[in-house]
């Protein structure tokens, strides 16, 4: 049951979480064992980084539901595989039911692929040095949770810097959320105090 202040909710299982977290099986899972965990790796980066962009404008749960077709149809989202996608790729992808078929964000996968194989120091350094400072207050409701911090703009000037697209401030505070680099678990969701009820 959701809580009107947009607090942590009690599942079924007997188990709070924060308020989206509980509303499917799909999101039950994707909170509990991934989302806000540090996730590192070029590859493993590069993958959120897509899912992210094919995001925009649609729900989570569209991507989530198709992530193992993104999977399959972006070669494991491996960077070196990707950034030889073609124009055939290209085809192919725009014909694939498993996925989001939108050439511009199609196309800026393929982009941002390269742009991540060619960047020195690779996309994890790049990603984590905009990871919030520790300590930050866990945000007691989803209304305290914000959309863009200082830290996520910076994120984006500096991917769209690198030559990346699709990447604004919104879809990096988005990124920074489910890669672990600000942790937005509600204070009383059990993933963040690791309790019960």
């Amino acid at each position: 049951m959701t809580d009107p202040t947009g607090g942590a909710v009690l599942g079924a299982d007997g188990l709070r979480r924060c308020g989206w977290g509980d509303s499917t099986d799909d999101y039950r899972v994707y909170h509990d064992t991934e989302w806000g965990r540090p996730v590192h790796g070029d590859d493993a980066l590069f993958e959120r980084v897509c899912l992210e962009a094919f995001q925009s404008g649609l729900s989570w749960l569209t991507i989530l539901r198709r992530r193992e077709g993104f999977r399959a149809a972006f070669a494991g989202f491996r960077i070196a595989e990707v950034a030889e996608f073609g124009e055939a790729d290209k085809e192919r992808l725009l014909a694939d039911a498993g996925i989001i078929r939108n050439r511009a964000k199609i196309e800026a996968a393929i982009a941002n692929a390269r742009v991540a194989r060619d960047l020195a120091g690779g996309l994890d350094a790049l990603i984590w040095q905009f990871a919030a400072e520790p300590g930050r207050p866990a945000p007691r409701t989803m209304g305290e949770v914000p959309a863009v911090t200082p830290e996520s703009t910076a994120l984006a000037k500096a991917l769209k810097k690198a030559g990346f697209r699709f990447v604004g401030p919104t879809t990096a505070y988005a990124l920074m959320q489910a890669c672990g680099l600000v942790d937005d678990h509600l204070a009383d969701c059990h993933v963040r105090t690791g309790a019960k009820g």
